[in-house]
């Protein structure tokens, strides 16, 4: 069963308020000792001796920044255990009201031209990416979108499965990792031209003369003032400090583009570098999860520690915004001496930091998995299987709350197989449909599946059910539809001869050609199924049109009959949403519009 999520929020909000009640008592103990320091330095200066007092200064502030790095240790944890609350305030949410909007939908990963992200709500509002989602990094958000989209390998399938299962019992582990990441608030963008300035030549590190001016223009400067002080006027003494300006305005453009590259990463470094930390510090049994810490632990120095630095060395390059930055350059070419560690520091690491960060975001998504597996211990992991058909027991619809889902047993052949679906309106055959689907994809991306148990060959899913008229295009609907057939039948053909573990073709078609009359759509349905049929195409098309069901007699078993049923009870609808062999035999579309205040006069 799941965790108690509202116990452990209300566990981690009396947390947070005691680390929070604490920290108010230490701050006036901080006022306490700040003043009586200052005192203690003022008494041993005036009454000791001025060296005395010199010890003492040093003394206090080594002494009082490790106490207030300590004391604000304790504000960090106080909301570190507030963002804890809150995600099991979430959690719960989920698990009792099938409430996850509180998370990131991933709608701007939304591709219309992607073979089944629009139809089967991938992303956005209710989608599976927000059901899914645990992520707290755009890295990690990117991975679950590139996870969801493109069907994995089957050993890798394997792998993310057996990760999976180890993250459903880190259920403390897990949450510690969302909440490290929350505060990233990192852009895509940003880390995006962080790599590029990982790919850029260095400017500065392979100069020597640069390397001794960095090291004598420090100390130049402060001779350079006492001179300035003692013995020049100010006009003259100005000139001591041309060679610093000089060096700076020789490299002044290459030092704006690195600053720009790398500037706006270094929040996102740092917190990048915590939830890494936090990945080090676990053991792993997993394969999967192994490899990825060691990933982690490259060059004989942890990648937390080498991210962290990066992030301190960028966080050093943007004192340029300060208003002393002036001083500081002159003073100590301060912005060379800041940009010749950065390049040092993505020396040999070029190659490393791009795979830290796809670790990173991998273990977000593993956890997100993992999640789904704790939240709901009844669904099944996937066996992927090298015979070509689907055997599913107790399908249901993962975005569907557990007390409305209607679950199916099915099995579906992928070697040249129809499965055409009869129903009237509201029956559920289009949810069936999005329900086949989205397990599909599921299961290819490794997490597990809303079943008791689906075997299935690797598939790739292509929709038809939601197509639209594209006015930046001028096309309608009904063309719009067609070009969406066209590439469902090339890539059906593309396939033809795929056997498992190679990936085959599987399509879902939801009333093809509603665009034109009875006539046509009928002509052209039977038309385009006949062909997916010789194409030795597989899938499940739903329709209204009866007459299809005919094409059972004539397919020698490549075409099975289907009917989602709704029954009519004293003027009322009753759905069951179950599957059934044979044509649909129910309508419903004129009680439907009388309900809806329609009047049907009788012809």
């Amino acid at each position: 069963m799941p965790a108690n999520y509202s116990k452990r929020a209300e566990t981690f909000r009396l947390n947070a308020q005691q680390l929070s009640q604490r920290y108010d008592r230490l701050s006036m103990v901080r006022l306490l000792l700040f003043l009586g320091s200052i005192a203690a330095i003022v008494l041993l200066w005036s009454m000791v001796s001025p060296w005395a007092g010199l010890a003492g200064v040093l003394a206090f502030l080594m002494g009082f920044y490790r106490f207030v790095r300590w004391h604000q240790g304790i504000k960090e944890e106080e909301q570190h255990q507030t963002r804890l609350a809150q995600l099991n305030d979430w959690e719960a949410a989920v698990v009792n009201q099938h409430d996850f909007s509180n998370f990131a939908d991933g709608a701007a990963f939304l591709n219309p031209d992607h073979p089944n992200a629009i139809d089967l709500d991938l992303f956005g509002p209710y989608s599976v990416f927000q059901y899914l989602n645990r992520t707290s990094t755009a890295l990690g958000r990117q991975a679950l979108a590139d996870w969801l989209s493109k069907p994995a390998a089957v050993p890798q399938i394997r792998q993310r499965q057996e990760a999976s299962r180890e993250m459903a019992g880190l259920l403390d582990w897990r949450q510690h990792f969302q909440a490290y990441g929350i505060e990233a608030d990192d852009q895509a963008e940003h880390i995006r031209l962080l790599k590029a300035w990982l790919r850029e030549p260095a400017f500065l590190k392979h100069k020597k003369w640069v390397a001794a001016a960095l090291y004598i223009i420090p100390f130049w400067s402060v001779a350079a003032a006492a001179i300035w002080a003692l013995y020049l006027p100010w006009y003259l003494g100005i000139l001591l400090y041309l060679p610093a300006l000089l060096i700076l305005r020789k490299f002044t453009e290459q030092v704006n583009e690195t600053h720009l590259k790398t500037m706006h990463a270094e929040k996102a470094l740092r917190h990048y570098a915590r939830l890494i930390r936090h990945i080090e510090e676990q053991p792993f049994e997993a394969p999967m999860l192994r490899q990825l810490r060691e990933e982690l632990g490259t060059g004989g120095q942890q990648a937390s520690a080498r991210i962290k630095r990066l992030s301190y060395i960028i966080r050093q390059l943007n004192v340029r915004y300060n208003a002393f930055s002036f001083l500081f350059n002159i003073f100590g070419l301060w912005e060379l001496q800041y940009v010749y560690r950065l390049e040092h520091w993505k020396s040999g690491v070029e190659e490393q930091l791009p795979r830290w960060f796809e670790a990173m975001a991998a273990f977000e998504v593993l956890s997100s998995f993992g999640n789904v597996c704790h939240n709901n211990p009844d669904w099944a992991m996937p066996e992927l299987i090298e015979r070509s058909e689907v055997r599913a027991a107790e399908l249901g619809h993962p975005l569907l709350p557990r007390d409305k889902r209607v679950c199916n047993d099915i099995n579906l052949p992928t070697d040249g197989h129809i499965k055409l679906i009869t129903g009237s309106n509201m029956a559920g055959k289009s949810t069936f449909l999005r329900t086949v689907g989205l397990n599909i994809v599921l299961a290819m991306a490794g997490a597990p599946a809303c079943a008791k148990k689906l075997e299935l060959p690797p598939l790739q899913v292509y929709t038809s059910m939601r197509t639209q008229d594209a006015l930046q295009e001028s096309t309608s609907s009904f063309y719009a539809e067609l070009k969406r057939l066209k590439f469902i039948i090339e890539a059906v053909e593309a396939t033809a001869d795929h056997q498992p573990p190679q990936l085959q073709a599987f399509f879902l078609l939801d009333e093809i050609l509603k665009g034109t009359n009875s006539n046509d759509r009928h002509t052209g349905s039977k038309a385009l199924i006949r062909q997916l049929i010789r194409s030795r195409g597989s899938g499940i098309i739903a329709t209204h049109d009866l007459e299809l069901g005919q094409l059972e007699a004539e397919a020698n078993g490549t075409i099975e009959n289907l009917r989602i049923e709704v029954e009519i009870r004293d003027g009322k609808l009753y759905f069951d949403y179950k599957l059934k062999k044979g044509v649909s035999e129910s309508f419903n579309a004129t009680l439907l519009m009388q309900q809806m205040g329609i009047k049907i006069e009788e012809a």
